[in-house]
């Protein structure tokens, strides 16, 4: 069954591909992570990527799976709280808060953990990063999926702000999450990228960026990276990850805008996903342009 939305789109519920489409509870920023629970059960997600960071309900196993139970919505992925928004959840050293994240993805049934690179200043963690995402992985059985992430920029140059590196194509991680608004900033192509990754490509947080250098995280579709080739080449290939919903909605002016972008971001993703692009009709963005990076 299909729903118009407010913007001309048609939000579905039919799930024609068997690729999953989630919702990263950052997608509601600044509202608390159980709205994002409320809204994934309304609009008709398959699922939650929970981002641990300041909200208390997100670092919480029993509340995260009271409100799994409450509305019906599986938890499907954690990212871990490796941000500089939240570099002191869960104490300042970064190793035991990613062994930590997965404790928490094993005991709400969770089967992916994301993980940022190091920081450039995280030099002791950095040496073995790569050695303790593959210990985890192996010793968890859960897939712990590095994200690509951007250089940053000043005026004059580039910063080098990650160990061992910000793309993930250049170092032997056994599996990599994909952020296409991470792509933008980076002026990466993001369906090349996934070519590349090939089979270490496990999981999609699905967003769009305008190529600014800020990290954007527009809903898919309102930017220059190439969402619907991506998510077509998902499908065509049998791709089995999940595609996580990770747009900035903190500039919203209302609760309705804030709902409208997140329903626009699934009705585009299952629309592609089904090689279906007759239904989709989008507007241009007109309110938020977050660049807080994620």
């Amino acid at each position: 069954m299909s729903s118009p939305t407010a913007d001309g789109t048609s939000a579905t519920n039919d799930r024609t591909s068997p690729i999953k489409v989630t919702l990263s509870s950052a997608s509601v920023y600044p509202r608390k992570v159980a709205y994002a629970f409320e809204l994934a059960a309304e609009l008709g997600y398959d699922g939650i990527e929970i981002m641990v960071w300041g909200d208390s309900v997100t670092q919480d196993d029993n509340a995260l799976a009271h409100l799994s139970q409450q509305h019906g919505v599986e938890i499907r992925s954690i990212h871990a709280p490796t941000l500089l928004v939240s570099q002191n959840v869960w104490g300042g050293r970064p190793a035991p808060k990613l062994a930590k994240a997965v404790d928490m993805a094993q005991s709400l049934g969770a089967g992916t953990v994301v993980v940022h690179p190091p920081f450039a200043w995280q030099r002791s963690y950095a040496r073995q990063f790569v050695e303790q995402v593959r210990q985890l992985s192996e010793e968890s059985g859960l897939t712990l999926a590095v994200e690509n992430m951007y250089p940053w920029r000043s005026k004059n140059r580039e910063y080098g702000a990650y160990l061992p590196g910000w793309d993930p194509s250049e170092h032997s991680y056994d599996a990599v999450t994909l952020d296409l608004s991470h792509a933008a900033t980076a002026r990466q192509d993001s369906l090349e990228m996934a070519k590349v990754f090939g089979d270490r490509l496990r999981h999609v947080h699905l967003a769009d960026g305008s190529g600014s250098g800020k990290d954007e995280h527009l809903v898919p579709g309102r930017g220059t990276q190439p969402c619907q080739e991506l998510l077509t080449h998902l499908a065509r290939t049998g791709w089995e990850g999940d595609v996580v919903v990770e747009i900035g909605t903190r500039k919203a002016r209302t609760a309705t805008e804030r709902r409208d972008d997140v329903a626009a971001s699934l009705a585009f993703a299952r629309t592609h996903l089904a090689h279906d692009v007759t239904t989709l009709v989008d507007r241009p963005p007109t309110h938020h342009r977050p660049s807080d990076a994620w």
